[in-house]
């Protein structure tokens, strides 16, 4: 039978085929008629509420920083008008997809899609990372949904050129209460989709995730592609129905400002700053660490095998992505020049570097126009902060146990199935044997049988009865050995030992162990000669906090091998009358070798 033939595949559907398109889905929404006063504020995206890479203009136009590294990085934008009740939409359209070049160094492929977009509301305090987040729902260009890490395809996909809305119902007496549903070129294109419950009470701000493509964002109050109802748009949003984000402008001086927390290595730095972010979300943190959870927030892996606790620090951790823009951290270089210039909060988290005096002295004619602040955080921490390091080694001294047990079950499980299964292969191997032996003795019979039913013809006897066959033996049911069930990981407690601690013992330290013991010699403190227009003493005051950082030194002198060990001034000098006194004694030891074989006579033998 012949293949049938195949057809060419072309853009254009086909108009007769047999495959039954999906109905589009039924539109139960209504023309909305809510009357009452609208919001005097429009809607904005404040520079703090939008990711670094992020470039905007007064034209309603977003585009991401593309250039080296910054290609694979996904950019952030949230709206500052939060939805509260009622119903409302907002649009983009994206205007330009922007094709990064194929890295042909690469040991790892790029994630895809290389270029996309999702759109959808979130919380005032989510991450501006739609689909890395469970206070935010909304869609992405691929037609999924996306609420927390879960991705669901339910509708169709949207590129150049279209105009995409999304609209938000938290109507409690609308049909599709407190859902979001996604419009394309105004038709609708995916079934309403329920907005989490821990969601539904909390007000839910216009929340866009791109990655290199330019886009127009629209919140009206003119919509660019009317839907089949009308709905209002953000920018005519009820005065009830909104909650609007307070900005964090300049300080008292009219400055932003940038911090320097300055800590010793593995002293509580990094969870002081986690602890400060958590309560000031409209700083942005400066540093490698940072950057590493932006590529892994978006979609960058490590390759197999890679080992962070062998190869990096906290302090500067290798990237390690297999890709060469993103590992020489030339990211890194145009983030320090781009920041600047934005006007927000900043901490510039760098361990080394806030320790040493002329790495400081480098760093801040950068930040001229900014605030820029020492905080000190050196000696015994406040009873809070005490509290605070206690829970995160629990929590991290708990992860590592609930690996470990993991772990454990699956090598059980593992040791479990090839015990079984060798167990299976000898039972088979007995009962092959058993069989062959049986079927060799039955032959054996039965050449018996035909000898001597041979013989008894040939003596015109009655041949024998043929041999009966044996039935086969019932095999005795083994009881099987139940398989490990799986258990839940014990709980940990912190030792007598480790609740004494200040600070939480992390699994990769600040620093490397070669950098620290090749610069804690040359660590300081902040003066009055520094271009600082404050320090801040956190935990304790200047004068005990430079005792207690003279007397970690001093500690680590007797302890640390010191890799950078170089003879003085004295020593060089000595060394050099050494040499030339030693150099002129082997010239006279040389001469007088030299006259005394001159002088020797070997006696003549006669």
């Amino acid at each position: 039978m012949e293949p049938p033939t195949k057809k060419a595949r072309t853009d254009e559907p086909e108009e007769e085929s047999g495959t039954v398109q999906e109905p589009e889905p039924e539109e139960l929404e209504c023309d909305d008629t809510a009357t009452g006063p609208k919001a005097k504020d429009r809607a904005i995206f404040y520079v703090e509420d939008t990711t670094i890479n992020v470039l905007s203009s007064k034209y309603n136009t977003l585009m991401p920083l593309t250039d080296g590294g910054l290609q694979y990085l996904l950019a952030g934008a949230r709206a500052n008008l939060g939805i509260k009740t009622g119903r409302y939409m907002f649009e983009v359209k994206i205007l330009e997809v922007m094709s990064p070049l194929e890295d042909p160094n690469a040991r790892s492929r790029v994630p895809l899609p290389r270029s996309q977009l999702r759109i959808g509301f979130g919380s005032v305090k989510c991450n501006l990372f739609l689909g890395h987040t469970e206070d935010a729902i909304g869609f992405d260009s691929e037609g999924f949904l996306l609420q927390g890490k879960n991705r669901t395809p339910v509708a169709q996909k949207f590129s150049t050129g279209d105009v995409v809305a999304v609209v938000l119902n938290q109507i409690s007496s609308s049909p599709n209460a407190h859902t979001v549903s996604l419009f394309k070129n105004g038709k609708r294109i995916s079934q309403p989709q329920p907005v989490p419950q821990h969601l539904r009470e909390k007000a839910l701000y216009p929340l866009l995730t791109f990655k290199n493509v330019s886009l127009q964002y629209n919140f009206g109050p003119v919509s660019l592609a009317p839907l089949p109802f009308k709905c209002r748009m953000v920018n005519e949003v009820l005065q009830p129905d909104v909650c609007k984000k307070k900005e964090h402008t300049q300080h008292a001086e009219g400055q932003y400002e940038v911090l320097f927390p300055i800590s010793l290595p593995d002293e509580g730095g990094f969870d002081w700053l986690d602890q400060f972010l958590i309560k000031n979300p409209h700083y942005v943190e400066l540093s490698d660490r940072s950057l590493l959870n932006w590529c892994e927030k978006s979609g960058l892996l490590r390759p197999k095998g890679y080992n962070i606790l062998a190869k990096g620090s906290n302090d500067k951790p290798e990237m390690g992505m297999g890709i060469t823009a993103l590992d020489d951290l030339s990211v890194r270089r145009v983030l320090n020049a781009v920041a600047p210039i934005q006007q927000r909060n900043y901490v510039v988290m760098e361990v080394r570097a806030n320790l040493l005096k002329e790495e400081r002295a480098e760093q801040l004619p950068r930040w001229l126009g900014f605030k820029r602040v020492a905080a000190v955080i050196l000696g015994e921490p406040p009873q809070v902060f005490k509290k605070y390091s206690q829970d995160v080694s629990l929590r991290v001294k708990q992860e590592v146990s609930d690996i470990e047990f993991k772990a454990k079950q699956v090598q059980e499980k593992q040791q479990f199935m090839l015990q079984k299964r060798q167990k299976q292969m000898e039972k088979d191997k007995k009962k092959a044997a058993k069989k062959a032996a049986k079927a060799q003795d039955a032959m054996l019979k039965r050449m018996k049988y035909e000898q001597l039913k041979k013989e008894a013809e040939a003596k015109g006897e009655v041949p024998p009865d043929p041999p009966e066959e044996e039935d086969e033996e019932e095999e005795e049911e083994e009881v099987e050995e139940a398989e490990p069930m799986d258990q839940e990981p014990p709980t940990v407690e912190l030792t007598d030992e480790e609740k004494k601690r200040w600070f939480s013992k992390q699994p990769v330290s600040a620093l490397t162990m070669y950098v620290l013991n090749t610069t804690f010699q040359r660590y300081s403190l902040p003066d009055k000669a520094e271009a600082f227009e404050e320090v801040r003493w956190l935990w304790q005051k200047e004068d005990k906090a430079r005792e207690y950082l003279k007397a970690w030194v001093q500690d680590r002198k007797l302890t640390s091998r010191v890799e950078d060990l170089q003879p003085g001034d004295w020593f060089l000098t000595k060394w050099k009358e050494w040499q030339k006194v030693l150099s002129g004694w082997r010239a006279k030891q040389t001469a007088w070798e030299v006259g005394l074989a001159t002088d020797y006579q070997p006696s003549r033998l006669t």
